[in-house]
């Protein structure tokens, strides 16, 4: 982890001392998340700070970021829910389509709600929750045009900010794991 901590610090990531163990229980209790152990090593070991990450430490401190985290959780269902009243979205998983956009939007949030969270890491990518292990993949989440961007925390990383990472991070060829939607979304789209 110290590795890629100072790759991406030669490109000019910042970061802050890593969450404390009370951080990371206080942040996961206010959020209703689980850091899936990789990036929960990465935030523990240090914690980046530069624009376009995650501020979880000051969400813990600040209203405003806060609001700011909480955003940026609810960043996949809102863009869900934009293409389904402005894009005409429904797939046949969620059922028969009702009438209303209100009874649309309440379904949605109802099958959303079952889904693997979507940790955001930077920007508008994201690490899926569940399951809980280290290597799940991180996706590119724009409204519903998501795609891989990383088949594991490091492999996004290095995506993201250009990095040739070493040997030892045993690169994958294609997606470690599955995640329940998430990756049938990717593959299969609105057929699903």
């Amino acid at each position: 982890m110290q590795l890629l901590i100072q790759l991406l610090s030669d490109k000019g990531v910042l970061f802050d001392s890593g969450l404390t163990a009370e951080e990371v229980y206080r942040i996961e209790t206010r959020y209703d998340v689980a850091f899936p152990p990789d990036l929960k090593a990465l935030l523990q070991k240090a914690l980046p700070m530069s624009d376009g990450f995650v501020n979880w430490r000051l969400g813990l401190e600040s209203e405003v970021e806060n609001e700011k985290v909480l955003e940026r959780l609810g960043w996949p269902l809102e863009g869900m829910l934009f293409d389904v009243q402005w894009n005409g979205l429904w797939i046949k998983i969620w059922g028969d389509k009702p009438d209303s956009v209100e009874d649309q939007f309440q379904r949605v949030r109802e099958k959303f709600k079952v889904l693997p969270k979507l940790i955001p890491i930077y920007s508008h990518r994201y690490i899926p929750s569940r399951p809980y292990e280290s290597g799940n993949p991180v996706f590119s989440v724009y409204q519903m045009d998501i795609i891989y961007y990383g088949y594991d925390l490091a492999t996004y990383l290095a995506n993201e900010f250009q990095i040739e990472l070493p040997k030892e991070f045993d690169l994958l060829e294609n997606p470690k794991r599955e995640i329940e939607f998430w990756s049938n979304w990717v593959d299969e789209g609105s057929r699903i």
